[in-house]
């Protein structure tokens, strides 16, 4: 069965004001992530995450992840196209963030974070990736609505076809949702079980991300460098900085638990 997209990225508008799909699942995702840090105070899930800090926590963490997505996007993947057109640099709501760049930048608040408030480092990641999880796979629908990350030509009876772009296509877009999906229930699994020492769900999530984006990234229509995308060149980086913590604490992943 061939789909020809013909959708909107847009669900409503009022005068100036449109409200997109893309915008609506992030606003989503963010939002999972308050409620991760609400009951992670309301529980003590995270040591000194509180109920009269969570909100700044939770400011943090979504400037930093904002921020850092959409540099990484710019930097990483179509620096040409932006500084020719800076004023795109702000339009988010056109989609273009990149989860590497939300890692690092996530990463450089979590620093912030937990000097300030004397979190550990690890114990605020191995929650955050849940949430995060499942906000991606949320984000890789909103891209399908955009129209954008469209997949390679398949001959494969079930496809989507782009007006004015050749061939039918993998539906990559929700390959990757369905992966993100299958990430986030796995390491909700793993933080239940409250069995793991503080940092193996949060680089089980950077592995398996890592290791899932790059062999799916094969369907994506992305430019290749020698055989591999950008994203996949930095789904190594993350598959072998997860690999090395594994090797280092692998005696020791069962010894402590999530309580504090």
């Amino acid at each position: 069965m061939v789909y020809y997209f013909d959708l909107s990225p847009v669900i409503f508008s009022i005068g100036p004001f449109s409200l997109r799909y893309y915008g609506l699942f992030y606003a989503i995702g963010v939002f999972l992530v308050y409620l991760a840090l609400y009951f992670a105070a309301k529980y003590k899930l995270v040591r000194n995450i509180t109920e009269k800090n969570y909100d700044d926590v939770f400011l943090w963490i979504v400037v930093g992840c904002i921020l850092g997505a959409r540099l990484g996007h710019i930097l990483f993947f179509e620096p040409v196209y932006y500084f020719s057109h800076p004023l795109e640099m702000f339009a988010v709501w056109h989609g273009g963030m990149s989860f590497h760049g939300a890692i690092i930048g996530m990463g450089i608040s979590f620093y912030f974070l937990c000097k300030k408030y004397k979190i550990k480092f690890l114990d605020l990641a191995d929650l955050i990736v849940i949430p995060a999880a499942f906000g991606l796979c949320l984000g890789r629908i909103g891209n399908f609505m955009n129209g954008e990350l469209i997949g390679t030509k398949t001959s494969m009876n079930l496809c989507v076809q782009y007006s004015g772009v050749d061939g039918c296509r993998h539906f990559s877009q929700f390959y990757e949702s369905a992966k993100n999906l299958f990430i986030g229930i796995v390491l909700l699994f793993m933080y239940k079980s409250k069995k793991l020492k503080s940092g193996v769900v949060f680089f089980s999530f950077i592995f398996l991300y890592g290791i899932l984006r790059f062999l799916l990234n094969f369907y994506r229509d992305d430019i290749r460098y020698f055989g591999l995308s950008t994203g996949q060149y930095l789904c190594i980086v993350m598959v072998v900085i997860s690999s090395i913590w594994f090797i280092k604490n692998r005696q020791h992943c069962l010894k402590s638990s999530h309580q504090p």
